[in-house]
């Protein structure tokens, strides 16, 4: 996050816990490139780590408490050490607290004491929760003194998010969030969960284009997705003993989902589309063949749109303008959808001129002002000694 978050940080912990805290931690948001709705389907995804982040700048305590500070909202959680799920704190808080929970059946926890600050913006469909949980692991991990590995990290951020917040998500926020290297994008395999880091062409800048329109990741149109995949794979499974999910399905099978009920039919279709999509996103950036990208994109925008239900008006213009600005090699709507933020691959060189004729697009088209920043492809979580 560079040193404005640490003295950030550093400040609001001197304010709300008196002293200097001794290490941070910082976990990047991701935006995802392709592979929509995917992953809880046991599909395949492609994001990219942002450099944009949730630190925590902390110091171990003898006390039994985990206390938690948020810069955002001005407020303090306490969660006991000895049974973190047994506390009453703020909605915010119960990432923190569903991971500390996991954490204590791995690990031994102490006391704690950490300050949150941030530039991600809530509610864009970056993934602010996991790189909430994941930045609060690390922190309780290294407190304790006990670091388990990345991608135990990201599974049991995972588990905390589903079983204890209750948010249905699937795999790839919390593995971007801790697996991610820097100048790549993360190729994840949400059924065998094996990954493999992709090279982006040096060439190309991601442009994050965030449409202002706040979504919520739990609200009943995304659980609703969820159910209608899952009675999608019920119906196939009627025709079909092996289908165990719609990662089962391939573009061979096509013809199988048109005797399903609509909106069975066109969600299982977004699915397979989708996954077939992935793996053709994945041979162009390998092969340099980046020119393919546009299309699958748009497909991808299009299969949300259409087959999902899930893009809005705002994101419908926001990749309009995207397309019609220059340099833009390819646009698409990104995260779960019901509102946030598009995603461009554009020419670094023609940065300048692509931002400002998508801004200006984009509120010609809506009368609202979006916001867009630019990012490299970012590592995942970090811990930074300060002492």
């Amino acid at each position: 996050m560079g040193s404005d978050a640490i003295e950030r940080a550093t400040k609001t912990f001197g304010t709300v816990f008196g002293g200097q805290p001794v290490f941070l931690t910082q976990a990047p948001g991701r935006v995802n490139l392709i592979g929509e709705h995917t992953d809880y389907n046991e599909g395949l995804v492609l994001p990219v780590a942002i450099e944009h982040h949730v630190a925590i700048a902390g110091r171990p305590t003898t006390g039994a408490m985990i206390q938690l500070h948020t810069a955002a909202y001005g407020e303090t959680a306490a969660i006991p050490v000895a049974d973190p799920a047994h506390a009453e704190v703020p909605p915010w808080a119960s990432y923190p607290q569903g991971v500390a929970l996991e954490l204590s059946r791995r690990i031994s926890l102490r006391g704690f004491e950490g300050a949150i600050v941030s530039n991600l913006p809530i509610g864009s469909g970056l993934s602010s929760s996991a790189a909430l949980e994941v930045a609060t692991s690390l922190a309780l991990e290294h407190a304790a003194g006990h670091v388990v590995t990345a991608r135990e990290r990201a599974l049991l951020c995972w588990t905390a998010e589903v079983e204890f917040v209750g948010v249905p998500c699937g795999i790839m926020d919390q593995f971007a969030s801790a697996l991610s290297r820097e100048g790549h994008a993360l190729f994840i395999d949400c059924r065998s969960q094996d990954t493999h880091h992709i090279p982006l062409p040096p060439k190309l800048i991601i442009v994050v284009c965030d449409t202002g329109a706040r979504r919520a990741l739990a609200s009943s149109a995304y659980a609703e997705r969820r159910r209608e995949c899952a009675e999608a794979v019920a119906m196939l499974r009627e025709r079909r003993r092996s289908v165990q999910s719609l990662r089962d399905i391939t573009m061979d099978d096509l013809a199988l989902l048109v005797e399903l009920p609509d909106p069975h039919c066109r969600r299982a279709r977004h699915v397979v589309t989708e996954n077939h999509r992935v793996v053709q996103a994945a041979q162009a950036l390998e092969s340099g063949q980046v020119g393919a990208l546009g299309d699958l994109f748009l497909a991808s925008h299009q299969s949300l749109r259409d087959d999902y239900d899930v893009s809005t008006p705002e994101l419908d213009a926001m990749v309009e303008a995207a397309v019609a600005s220059p340099g833009c090699v390819a646009a698409r709507m990104t995260g779960a959808g019901f509102g946030g933020s598009v995603v461009a691959l554009v020419e670094r060189t023609l940065q300048q001129a692509f931002l400002q004729t998508v801004a200006s697009e984009y509120q010609r088209r809506t009368r609202h002002e979006g916001m867009f920043f630019t990012t490299q492809a970012a590592a995942g979580a970090q811990i930074l000694e300060l002492a």
